[in-house]
């Protein structure tokens, strides 16, 4: 029951932020990908978008992420619980820290991030080309949208699993839902941004052929490697932040009716 419950309290946060977030994500991904809006800035790629096609611009590619992203926070924050607490079963005793990680942590993020990365994968791929006025094909539902979003989301999830870890060793008490989910989010973003600008070059059709490296070394040098920062942050606070509530809001609800909840970090 409690795996049950951590799948449907992560569905929750999908919706959640998704809706709270995605005007952000609309401008950042602008930023990121289309040459146009390579030199604008965050306001003024926002206002751009906005005189031209209104609030259902900055909305633009959120269908599929809605519908998918009950289901990839679901899948995060499912597999993450699943496998955190079969790590924990195995040890009578908690295991030692590695440079101040707990493994157990580490591993179930991965996990975690890799369960999300299976459903948004295809699903941020639909997104990113209609944020950036391309047409997606079936094809690139794969090619394109899977094994970047894969391995962006399974750095991205480890990391924000070790900062909530580290939140509660350094902060009695805890930080508290909202700003768990806004300082711990904002915190793994910075640490796996590079990868999520290119990403979404890839994603995006504007850079056809050019490998992950190559995407990489060719941000470094034009400037673009933190590109679109200003309003993902923005996006991760507000998104992150509030479905981190309802997050554990639901959760609190469906354990005091039906489970346990032993083994969450969250």
């Amino acid at each position: 029951m409690d795996n049950a419950i951590s799948f449907a309290s992560g569905m929750i946060y999908g919706v959640t932020s998704t809706v709270v977030g995605q005007p952000f994500d609309t401008v950042k991904t602008r930023m990121q990908a289309r040459p146009e809006n390579a030199k604008t800035g965050a306001l003024e790629t926002g206002l751009q978008l906005f005189r031209a096609e209104g609030l259902r611009g900055l909305y633009r590619g959120a269908l599929p992420l809605l519908i998918g992203g009950g289901f990839m926070r679901s899948f995060q924050f499912g597999f993450y619980d699943t496998t955190l607490r079969r790590l924990r079963a195995r040890h009578s005793a908690p295991r030692a820290r590695v440079a101040g990680v707990d493994p157990d942590v580490l591993v179930a993020g991965f996990c975690g991030g890799l369960g999300r990365g299976l459903v948004e994968g295809p699903a941020d791929y639909i997104k990113t080309r209609r944020q950036v006025g391309q047409a997606w094909t079936l094809g690139g539902l794969y090619e394109a949208g899977l094994p970047i979003t894969l391995a962006r989301n399974a750095f991205l999830f480890a990391s924000f699993a070790v900062y909530a870890d580290w939140s509660k060793l350094l902060v009695p008490g805890g930080l508290g839902p909202f700003w768990t989910g806004a300082v711990c989010a904002n915190l793994a973003w910075l640490t796996i941004w590079p990868l999520d600008v290119a990403k979404s070059q890839m994603q995006s059709g504007n850079y056809r052929g050019a490998s992950l490296p190559a995407l990489l070394v060719a941000s470094a040098r034009s400037g673009m490697l933190f590109r679109g920062l200003l309003p993902g942050l923005v996006r991760s606070t507000v998104a992150n932040g509030t479905a981190m509530v309802a997050f554990a809001h639901t959760k609190t609800v469906l354990e005091t009716r039906f489970g346990s909840g032993r083994g969450s970090t969250f």
